[in-house]
């Protein structure tokens, strides 16, 4: 298969890109949070060439992406006040909402779950293509299953050249980390995946407090169970290097990786995501870095992180160290992406930690 490269500004571009969606066929095309891979979300065998595309497992549940707020009533049973105030203070935008779904929506798309997860990006190119589809376009992120999420259309073609129909160009994404997911189906709503959107602000427009997701066993990506929502298996957004997350404090984490590093019979073959505060640790060693910037500007690092893993990985490293940004707003978010890049292989020096 030729992967067609079209760009996004190009309206008769955007009318090629409806048109093999209209015809069941993929089309990777930007999110302000990362590239999406889209089919048309209603069409069971459509939605089935994303799986066998990304090699994703049927376990593992897809967004639906609408161009208007309205456009989800018919994919669910029940559209609550809650969902409608939290509708009207973070859409069109990175905020994912779980409702319980409506028969139109295959159960190929919800991991045979009773519940939908349905957002409104805010790309005009994503819903400028929605929009010329004229139906939800179902769409995890545009790259291999459990690898480093794209945030260019370079990043799209490395992984997935050859799999899909087309890939629309709309330059590096804005946000570069996925959306927040958030469930509305008990009494308080739960985040099952932080990103976008922080915590503090969906608790500051509801006026509560809301919860965080815990699997049950802690082994919520054993077996055929569908999960509620993408996101939440131990090993996701991986490079294909080992990788170790570092926690606790900056003293302590940096002389354990400095340690390890120093120790390794070949440095060049460490990397290490650095911030702009902890670059100067890392000049004596020949180690490779992946820069993210300052450690307190969470947006950058946000916007970074899954390139700079990917520019790392194509160094030839085999292994890559990273350490933890600093709790709330979009740091849990970058947090979530390195432990689960990391498989969980998380070092926690913080006194009295386990």
């Amino acid at each position: 298969m030729n992967t067609l490269v079209l760009r996004a500004e190009d309206p008769a571009a955007l009318d090629q890109a409806a048109a093999i969606l209209r015809q069941g066929g993929l089309v990777a095309f930007p999110t302000e949070t990362v590239y999406g891979l889209g089919a048309l979300g209603l069409d069971a065998v459509a939605v089935e060439r994303i799986f066998q595309a990304k090699g994703r497992p049927h376990s593992d549940p897809v967004i639906l992406h609408v161009a208007e707020a309205e456009g989800v009533r018919p994919l669910v049973r029940e559209f609550p006040e809650v969902a409608r105030r939290l509708a009207e203070a973070f859409w069109p935008g990175p905020l994912t909402l779980v409702l319980p779904k409506s028969d139109l929506v295959p159960s190929l798309v919800t991991a045979g779950r009773d519940s939908v997860a349905v957002r409104m990006p805010a790309h005009p190119v994503a819903r400028e293509l929605i929009g010329r589809v004229g139906a939800p376009i179902a769409a995890p992120s545009a790259n291999l299953f459990s690898r480093t999420s794209p945030t260019t259309a370079h990043h799209v073609l490395a992984d997935l050249e050859g799999r899909i129909d087309a890939v629309l160009d709309g330059g590096p994404a804005d946000v570069g980390v996925e959306s927040t997911v958030l469930d509305l189906r008990g009494a308080v709503p739960v985040v099952l995946r932080p990103g976008g959107v922080s915590r503090e602000a969906i608790e500051a427009a509801l006026g509560q407090p809301v919860g965080e997701f815990a699997p049950p066993s802690g082994k919520e990506d054993e077996g055929n169970a569908g999960l509620v929502s993408p996101g939440l298996l131990t090993r996701h957004y991986s490079p294909r290097a080992e990788m170790r997350l570092y926690q606790g404090p900056d003293r302590d984490v940096l002389a354990a990786m400095q340690a390890l590093a120093g120790e390794a019979s070949d440095p060049a073959k460490i990397g290490i995501l650095v911030y702009a505060e902890d670059q100067d640790v890392w000049q004596r060693l020949p180690v490779k870095l992946g820069h993210l910037g300052s450690r307190y500007q969470p947006e950058e690092v946000a916007r970074r992180l899954y390139a700079e893993l990917r520019t790392l990985d194509a160094s030839g490293v085999t292994l890559i160290l990273a350490r933890a940004m600093p709790s709330g707003g979009l740091g849990d978010a970058v947090n979530d992406r390195l432990r689960r890049a990391a498989s969980g292989q998380v070092t926690d020096l913080t006194p009295g930690a386990a």
